[in-house]
């Protein structure tokens, strides 16, 4: 008999050089494509965001759906191949929206709200492959501080903001962190992925040859 294993828990997030997630006024365009950092995770059965972040993701990849070939909402520009190949993901995978306001979720169709942090625990206690937290800050913030994150994915681009909303914004707590790839790409940025532990005692002190070559 096969078992099954309870999902991962990933973070991916783009980041600024100097740990900003967006600037002072939540400006990204310094990032190319809100899916860039859907790549990092394989085979996601499960995109978790938080309220506030929900109204404008549904309606920004909903629009592209329906309309690969016109500018969506919040957007000057028409999608990216990368951009399209992630609303058909999206569509088609079940989403948790970790709310205590909203009433409804419309987009995708098999969204569902969840009210608390017991209730997101005991979907990712189940089978499954990984879970992708989408964002936003506040919802990584709060799940890190909950232990439910397992790992963070991360693009650092090489761009300073200066200020802004810094990418560990409300932690609580001391995080250990086990990296696990690092990986520069032609563009300039530098894809590092880390494990989060609990026992610093477990941290490797290097990282494979393999991890660290060009992209």
């Amino acid at each position: 008999m096969t078992s099954q294993t309870s999902r991962k828990m990933i973070a991916a997030l783009q980041v600024s050089l100097d740990g900003f997630i967006q600037g002072p006024e939540g400006e990204k365009d310094w990032a190319d494509s809100w899916a860039s950092a859907f790549g990092l995770i394989p085979d996601v059965d499960m995109f978790v965001l938080g309220a506030r972040m929900y109204p404008d993701y549904g309606e920004y990849w909903k629009a592209i759906l329906a309309n690969p070939d016109a500018v969506p909402p919040f957007q000057e520009r028409v999608p990216s191949p990368s951009e399209i190949a992630y609303a058909r993901k999206a569509v088609q995978t079940p989403h948790v929206v970790l709310s205590t306001t909203l009433r409804k979720v419309s987009w995708p169709p098999n969204a569902q709200i969840v009210h608390n942090v017991a209730e997101l625990r005991t979907l990712k206690g189940q089978p499954g492959t990984n879970a992708y937290v989408v964002g936003g800050a506040t919802l990584v913030a709060s799940l890190l501080n909950e232990g439910l994150i397992d790992e963070l994915r991360l693009i650092v681009h090489p761009v300073v903001l200066g200020k802004g909303r810094a990418l560990f914004d409300g932690i609580n707590n001391r995080l250990s962190l086990d990296l696990f790839q690092a990986k520069p790409t032609e563009s300039g940025r530098v894809i590092v992925c880390y494990r989060v532990i609990s026992d610093p005692s477990t941290r490797s002190d290097r990282v494979t040859r393999s991890s660290l070559a060009a992209g």
